[in-house]
């Protein structure tokens, strides 16, 4: 219920002050939270569930960072390394996942039923 949930609070935003992304991972990862929060200006230090994430858009971001970097990263580590530094760290960490390849049927004579 997000009427229960107390406002944001934007002055502790502001005082923790903004530092730009450091390196490629970070500024793709802040490129992916701006797009996904609608938040205009990404500090490497923002927290991803103060900024306004909840599960679902955390989904999402898991599902993009796995598109573009290969990684599989879980939710529990999200919720572990909230920051864009933080999930930069454990992006960096962790090595591309390869996809599963089916190996195709042979196909010269009758298949069984399954």
């Amino acid at each position: 219920d997000r009427k229960a949930l107390p406002a944001p609070d934007a002055d502790a935003l502001i005082r923790r002050g903004y530092e730009a992304p450091q390196d490629e991972t970070e500024t793709l990862l802040a490129g992916i939270w701006s797009d996904l929060l609608k938040v205009e200006r990404i500090s490497r230090h923002d927290q991803f569930f103060e900024l306004g994430g909840h599960s679902l858009l955390a989904v999402q971001l898991l599902s993009r960072l796995r598109r573009k970097l290969g990684t599989r990263i879980t939710l529990r580590e999200l919720f572990d390394a909230p920051t864009v530094r933080g999930l930069a760290s454990l992006v960096s960490a962790t090595a591309p996942s390869e996809a599963q390849s089916i190996p195709k049927a042979n196909r010269s004579g009758r298949l069984p039923l399954s």
